[in-house]
């Protein structure tokens, strides 16, 4: 299945997101720091007293004293293994402490600016791969954080000190472990660079896994009703191929790299030994040193081997956070301007002033030199044919996209230059396919106006004509509607959707199908419930079905995103032209000439009479 490459941040850039919300926890940072420095001196000092203690039991000596000295020893480093076990868990304590913190500002300030993103920006991309994109930023975080304070770092020390302490016992034997260890890192770091195309690969099929599992289980219905089961399962089973062999590449690439490790390992430990039973030889070091080159050799064997291990989540880790600082690191396509001021609205006058509208690499516009003035709390219904621009006056109007030439004006103000928040608070939007929420009926209304109260939400419940059906479900308003609503009928969600509508009231109305998904008892409450909700308010509608739009005060007439005609419906008839033509089609059944093609047509146009319908006033 093709998709678009995957677009990941800079390495700085994603330092730079995790520092500026870790920055602010340096006090926790440095207790973190600090316990951890405390591990890696107990472990280092432990084997020391180990050293002294078989260098003894080397003697032979078997007396008092001896035994007495013996058992100090033994004191000491058991108080040095206590002690690199009480400042782990103090590692560990405040360590998860400053991480929960992070990562809830992470997912936050993650989640806040994806929202931000326009329109455009959330239909052309996968819900599901967001969705994973999320989680993957903020959890990154911990890998990250961990790879670095608790593994990284602490090593170092270790390392650090190991030498130190083994050149003070032997400098030939000291240098050749500082070798060994610089060596042993630039290996794994030239390995990892190696492997990161194949990681970000992997990543990235993971990503798509994501994906295409949200798109057709978001479309489970279409792919049941098609019988698409096999089909979808054919372009799932090809993603999950592209993982597979992408994972594959990554173990095979570790398998090979787990084998330069073991020669690496087998080569020092052989040769420190080698060296170690010369000097011994030569009575330089002691029974005990032997002791102490193991302990060291089998610590720094396990933290560089953990780096390892830990190297390959850590990068794992950034390429995953690299998709949504990426993500972070774009524009919002549609933003407040410097300065913006709430939209004031007194009259609800709509001005299209000179607009044009296109897509990027579009072919040509969706409207050019768009002019319309709706006068405030005026009715205007909008009709034409598909692709005459009719969805894309509301979305202009709404600000989903931003026009690319022109203006747009509600009661004097650009609306370029108010607030998006002001400017979709004074519009109520009745979609033709309404989206709910997986949450309760009565949250679903009351998101209209979050601060209405639960008898407000009820009252506009039986407006909108849905309180009947909601008080014969089990448990009433508190019942959950199902993942965008399935659990509803289409004319159910719908009127869920004009009674969060109602409930907002706010100034001007847009009607895009309002009642194309009801049945003709259902249409009739809701054409009521309409007339209540336009009192006083400026109404644009989007209609197919021209018989419900005869009373309007205004019939706008598109077509290829220019206005053709503008008038009531008794005048568009008089004058003939395009909406004659759609009136007759409706009214009179399909015309038999090529002149039909392309003209949206009602589902029930098959039918000889029109279907009586209420009028709205």
């Amino acid at each position: 299945m093709e998709s678009e490459p995957k677009k990941l941040a800079s390495a700085r850039s994603v330092l730079r997101v995790y520092y500026e919300h870790t920055r602010k926890y340096s006090g926790y940072l440095a207790l973190i720091f600090v316990s951890g420095a405390a591990v890696q001196a107990a472990s280092l000092v432990a084997p020391l007293y180990l050293k002294q203690l078989f260098n003894i039991l080397a003697t032979g000596t078997r007396d008092a004293a001896t035994v007495q000295i013996l058992m100090g020893l033994l004191v000491l480093v058991g108080i040095a293994w206590l002690s690199d076990r009480i400042f782990r868990r103090l590692q560990d304590m405040w360590n998860v402490t400053m991480q929960s913190r992070v990562m809830a500002e992470l997912f936050d300030s993650a989640f806040e600016y994806l929202m931000g993103h326009s329109y455009g920006f959330f239909i052309s991309n996968f819900a599901g791969s967001l969705t994973h994109r999320v989680t993957k930023f903020a959890r990154a975080y911990e890998t990250l954080f961990d790879t670095v304070m608790i593994t990284l770092i602490p090593t170092v020390i270790f390392v650090i000190g190991a030498v130190s302490i083994l050149f003070a016992r032997n400098s030939v034997l000291g240098v050749a472990l500082a070798l060994w260890c610089i060596a042993f890192v630039w290996f794994q770091l030239w390995v990892a660079k190696l492997r990161q195309p194949a990681r970000n690969a992997r990543s990235e099929a993971d990503t798509r896994i994501t994906g295409a599992l949200a798109d057709a289980i978001g479309n489970q219905s279409a792919v049941i009703l098609f019988s698409g089961v096999a089909h979808e399962w054919g372009r799932f089973h090809r993603v999950v191929e592209v993982w597979r062999k992408a994972t594959l590449r990554n173990w095979l690439i570790d398998g090979w790299f787990w084998g330069g490790i073991g020669l690496f390992i087998v080569g020092i430990e052989v040769g420190l030994y080698y060296g170690a039973i010369k000097f011994w030889q030569q009575g330089l070091l002691t029974v005990g040193d032997f002791v102490l080159i193991q302990a060291y050799l089998m610590t720094v064997f396990d933290r560089l081997v953990g780096i390892n291990r830990d190297m390959r989540r850590f990068f794992d880790a950034f390429s995953d956070a690299s998709e949504m600082v990426y993500i972070m690191e774009q524009s919002h396509g549609i933003k407040d301007a410097a300065g913006a001021k709430p939209l004031a609205v007194t009259s609800g006058e709509i001005v299209f002033k000179d607009t044009n509208f296109f897509f990027k690499d579009a072919t040509s516009p969706i409207l050019s030199h768009f002019d319309l003035l709706i006068s405030g709390r005026q009715k205007v219904a909008l009709v034409g044919p598909s692709g005459a621009g009719k969805s894309t006056v509301t979305r202009l109007l709404l600000r989903l996209f931003d026009v690319t030439g022109g203006s747009i004006e509600i009661d004097g103000q650009n609306i370029a230059r108010v607030t998006q928040e002001s400017l979709r608070d004074a519009i109520s939007y009745v979609p033709q396919e309404p989206v709910l929420f997986h949450r309760s009926l009565m949250e679903n209304i009351r998101y209209g106006r979050r601060t209405a109260t639960d008898e407000e939400v009820i009252e506009a419940a039986k407006k909108a004509h849905c309180h009947e059906f909601i008080e014969g479900l089990p448990l009433r308003y508190e019942t959950y509607v199902g993942e965008r609503g399935v659990k509803l009928s289409g004319g159910e969600r719908q009127r869920v959707a004009i009674a969060r509508a109602i409930l907002k009231n706010a100034p001007v109305l847009v009607l895009d199908e309002a009642t194309s998904s009801l049945d003709s008892e259902s249409e009739a409450l809701i054409q009521d419930a309409l007339q209540t909700l336009m009192q006083e308010k400026t109404v644009v509608v989007i209609a197919h079905r021209l018989s419900t739009i005869m009373k309007m005060d205004r019939i706008v007439v598109l077509e290829k995103g220019r206005v053709i005609a503008d008038g009531t419906h008794a005048e568009l008839l008089r004058r003939g032209g395009l909406y004659h033509k759609l009136w007759n089609i409706q009214a009179g059944g399909f015309l038999a000439d090529e002149e039909t093609i392309g003209v949206e047509e009602d589902d029930d146009d098959d039918q000889k009479e029109p279907r009586p319908v209420p009028q709205m006033k």
